[in-house]
């Protein structure tokens, strides 16, 4: 590909694949991790990078080692642990049990890519720490640039199928009983230079009270180390998705995140054989946003997300 402005996708096979735009590297997917059971081992996005070169995005931050870039985590799902880390109960709060699963890569499905648009999608298998099989899923990634913003967007769809033999029971730290802690679904960690950033929900809230509001999108600006300047992550949560709005898990001390999380105070059960399926776009900024520049970045997300087969579970 000849044309430095077209994106371009590598394929590291049997391990992740890389988009880049130009010399920048806007995303790369780890779709093969080798971290520890301890932490969930699940694939994960990172670096994330802005048109400019800007890394939005950390792995494996000190004060949790689990968080990793973007990545489908969940710390509740029944008596397994698919986030990382300890698992909060209501009796003991959070304790270390040998319940960290993992969601493991079983084959590619589609690898494509244009000029404008780079195309990913795989299967993977949830197992248990015991090595039982639990949910398998059908994952898709798609990068494109936006027309205009400075911003690109990825496109993250998922469905999840039970295939264990009984009903599984989605919930949170929240629906366990801790308090505005309902975390859980696709989760972004930003860089450590954006702790204290600015966190501005769809309805115009800001700061920490966006955390447990409900809407359709919630945006972070935070500042980098090194250079003077600011970027933007905009995620937006796709109309039919369940749950819709979410309630959002959204901080900004003592670390910057932003999560759209369905599960965030009400359990949600998938029968045996069941499947359940969610859309998401991410939009990644140069600059720093206000809540029109955000609104209009998180527009970019829904047109991206269009007509979406995200739906409840059946």
């Amino acid at each position: 590909m000849n044309d430095n402005s077209a994106l371009a996708l590598t394929h590291d096979v049997g391990q992740g694949i890389a988009v880049r735009h130009g010399d920048t590297t806007l995303m790369a997917y780890r779709y093969r991790p080798t971290e520890p059971q301890y932490e969930s081992p699940r694939p994960y996005i990172h670096p994330v990078s802005t048109l400019g070169g800007r890394l939005v995005s950390v792995f494996r931050p000190h004060d949790h080692v689990w968080h990793k870039g973007i990545a489908l985590s969940l710390p509740n799902v029944g008596p397994d642990n698919f986030w990382g880390g300890a698992t909060y109960r209501r009796a003991d709060g959070y304790v270390d049990l040998d319940n960290n699963g993992s969601m493991d890569h079983q084959r590619v499905t589609e690898i494509s890519v244009d000029e404008t648009t780079a195309n990913f999608a795989h299967e993977l298998v949830w197992h248990t720490q015991a090595g039982g099989r639990l949910i398998t899923e059908q994952r898709a990634l798609s990068v494109a640039l936006a027309e205009d913003d400075d911003a690109w967007t990825l496109r993250f769809d998922t469905t999840l199928t039970n295939v264990s033999d009984s009903a599984i029971e989605i919930g949170s730290p929240t629906t366990e009983g801790r308090e505005n802690a309902g975390y859980g679904g696709l989760f972004w960690r930003g860089p450590r230079s954006f702790t204290g950033g600015t966190i501005i929900g769809s309805d115009g809230t800001e700061g920490e009270e966006v955390r447990g509001t409900r809407g359709p999108w919630a945006g972070f600006s935070g500042k980098h180390d090194d250079i003077d300047g600011e970027s933007t992550v905009v995620m937006v949560d796709a109309h039919d998705n369940p749950q819709h709005p979410p309630q959002w898990f959204a901080r900004s001390e003592p670390f910057a995140c932003l999560n759209p999380a369905p599960f965030f105070s009400e359990v949600f059960t998938l029968p045996t054989d069941a499947t359940v399926s969610f859309s998401y776009a991410v939009v990644i900024a140069d600059g720093a946003s206000d809540h029109a520049r955000m609104a209009r970045l998180a527009q970019h997300g829904s047109a991206r997300l269009g007509a979406t087969t995200a739906g409840q579970a059946e």
